[in-house]
């Protein structure tokens, strides 16, 4: 049975989310845009109110929450700051591998202490000449004694200049490719680890994003997340786990588009009328609001399918190219009803279109998602018509059912090249049509 409501636990928490949207984040959000700069009391404030961090089981401190009560709290930040939003949500992202690990050690020293502590952990695969390309990975793991040594760079690190942990991702051969990636927890105070500066950004002002050079770090072997072939799969899993959130923060970000374009167009007059009374204005507020409900729908369903212990893979690449290129197409339909005002910093579009325009980026491109669901329908998708070769496409019998839907004993053969249907006791010497040999010719009748 579907259901598409939320339940009271969760509606409670939409509102305290949006309560702290409203009243904490949206007032810094373009005072840090303008002052390039992550805003930390923001974060401690959202770990003090349950917004940060509460997906962190139970047993390790955390509230437990889902997948989809962090897509539910992920679009109410969004809409105030897509940038903060980003930051908030890159505890999880970092702490994630952990969680879905099978290194107990590592779950009970550092999950407590992200969830009592307010600790920040951040999430390190990309690097200077790679991004979505996981599996060129230079960053090497060294095995040395009871450890690892680290050497190399990691780049495009969101909250890698603020935290306190790191989710490291390395190889042990650079040729291996996937077979040889494992995954570290490194902790930001030893010895050897350094992070840059912050990179300066088209949006996303309010999120940090720095990178992080790794000189003969050594990483004792407890805090091996895993090992060499094993960090590959850990990433993977990952990020269809966290995929949906990033198709969320879109969602966010494009209901405020609409939104501030509704208003806007409830009070700007042109001609003499307001502009929400002209259709061609009506059209993009409709379409507007479909990509939005759309691209929300989409995005409960992958975070379902993970909180159900589905494989949401599919769904979360689906979720996150769609949500994310559509509201690329409704903050610039925001910015068409705006007209210049939309155009200036004094309004609130150039901002969330800044910010919006990163998400079809990080966490796997628009493209690489496309890669991902067209290998799936092209090697595993499981096709409910037959195959062409064996639909009965049947054109020019005399009558192929009786008055009572009785079929008839006919045979037809279908050409496998041009699906031309000859009807007899045996295949045809050749195709009328095509002329490709009979033999090739297939019976689909009777069925």
């Amino acid at each position: 049975m579907l259901d598409f409501s939320l339940s009271p636990e969760q509606l409670d928490l939409q509102k305290r989310a949006r309560t702290f949207s409203k009243e904490v984040v949206l007032p810094a959000a373009w005072h840090y845009n303008e002052k390039d700069e992550l805003p930390l009391w923001v974060l401690k404030k959202a770990n003090e109110a349950g917004i940060m961090n509460s997906d962190i089981p139970k047993e390790y401190g955390g509230a437990g929450y889902g997948l989809v009560e962090g897509a539910i709290v992920t679009e109410e930040i969004a809409a105030a700051c897509p940038g903060l939003a980003t930051s908030i949500f890159d505890n999880s992202l970092g702490f994630e591998p952990i969680v879905i690990s099978d290194n107990e050690h590592l779950k009970k020293k550092y999950l407590p202490e992200i969830a009592k502590n307010g600790k920040r952990i951040c999430f390190a695969t990309s690097e200077p000449t790679m991004g979505s390309d996981v599996a060129g990975m230079q960053c090497r793991a060294e095995k040395k004694g009871d450890g690892y040594i680290l050497n190399g760079t990691k780049f495009w690190i969101t909250n890698s200049g603020v935290a306190d942990y790191m989710t490291i991702f390395a190889t042990v051969d650079p040729d291996k490719k996937h077979d040889g990636i494992c995954a570290f927890i490194v902790e930001k105070e030893w010895d050897g680890v350094r992070v840059g500066r912050h990179i300066p950004k088209l949006g996303q002002r309010t999120s940090n994003t720095a990178g992080i050079h790794l000189e003969n770090v050594r990483v004792p072997e407890e805090n091996m997340l895993a090992g060499p072939g094993k960090g590959f799969v850990l990433a993977m899993k990952t990020f269809s786990r966290t995929r949906p959130i990033i198709g969320a923060f879109a969602v966010g970000a494009a209901r405020s588009a609409m939104e501030y374009a509704i208003d806007y167009a409830k009070k700007r007059k042109t001609f003499g009328s307001r502009i929400n009374t002209y259709q061609a204005i009506q059209f993009k507020l409709a379409e507007m609001y479909q990509r939005v409900e759309t691209s929300r729908l989409l995005v409960l369903k992958g975070a379902w399918e993970a909180d159900s212990g589905m494989d949401p893979t599919i769904t979360a690449s689906i979720g996150k190219f769609y949500a994310t290129e559509s509201a690329m197409e409704v903050l610039n339909d925001a910015l068409q009803i705006f007209g210049g005002y939309g155009y200036t910093k004094m309004f609130p579009i150039e901002k969330l279109l800044r910010d919006t325009r990163l998400f079809t980026i990080y966490e796997g491109t628009s493209e690489i998602q496309r890669m991902i669901v067209a290998g799936w329908l092209l090697s595993a998708y499981t096709s409910v018509m037959p195959p062409l070769d064996e639909v009965p496409v049947m054109v020019g019998a005399e009558a192929l059912f009786d008055q009572d839907g009785n079929p008839s004993d006919t045979p037809a053969w279908r050409c496998p090249l041009c699906g031309y249907v000859h009807y007899g006791e045996d295949h045809p010497d050749e195709c009328p049509y095509c002329f490709i040999k009979g033999k090739g010719f297939k019976q689909v009748w009777p069925r």
